[in-house]
């Protein structure tokens, strides 16, 4: 689904406010594993993909990657914190292939807001999608077996394993990679 088609689909915009929405949106073609904001900067973009897939990560104490999130295709990526209030990332935010990016700035987007009561329910919309995708999340990790972590995951990202490595599963849903692949190799045993 596009962009537009994204939005339209949350919030009937006219076709006038549809296009001025999105010349405030800078498209942008992002290759694999391009590092779109460092641990420590101040994430600067809401970025929605409209192809690919992205992540968040943070470096723990031995510097291995902890993947935080996976951000797929038709949905918003950013380090929400960062962005919403100008402080330094806490993640690093990665492409994981090639992606087609849809960007803009907290500036851009606060004049949206503004001008357009639309675009807020736009905005309330998407940040509670992602606020309940985080609660889920914990509460996935604080009770639910690895299995059902894993079966969670592929509800939310049906085509991940095609797309994302192992390590990177492993990480986000907090087990050890061989635990991982005793639970796939489970799946092509069944």
């Amino acid at each position: 689904m596009s962009f537009s088609d994204t939005i339209t689909a949350l919030v009937p915009f006219s076709d006038d406010e549809l296009n001025d929405i999105l010349n405030h949106f800078t498209m942008k073609l992002v290759s694999k594993n391009e590092i779109l904001v460092n641990q420590g900067e101040i994430c600067k973009y809401l970025y929605f993909i409209e192809q690919g897939m992205g992540r968040s990560y943070y470096l723990n104490e031995n510097q291995k990657e902890i993947t935080q999130w996976f951000f797929g295709k038709g949905k918003f990526m950013t380090s929400a914190d960062s962005f919403f209030q100008k402080k330094p990332s806490l993640y690093y935010l990665e492409v994981l292939e090639d992606s087609i990016l849809y960007l803009i700035s907290k500036e851009n987007l606060d004049k949206l807001f503004d001008k357009y009561s639309k675009m807020e329910k736009l905005g309330r919309l998407v940040i509670s999608e992602m606020l309940t995708n985080v609660v889920n999340k914990l509460n996935a990790i604080q009770f639910q077996t690895a299995r059902e972590r894993y079966d969670y995951m592929l509800a939310e990202f049906p085509d991940i394993v095609y797309q994302v490595s192992l390590g990177h599963i492993a990480s986000y849903l907090g087990m050890a990679q061989e635990t991982l692949s005793r639970i796939r190799s489970q799946d092509s045993i069944n």
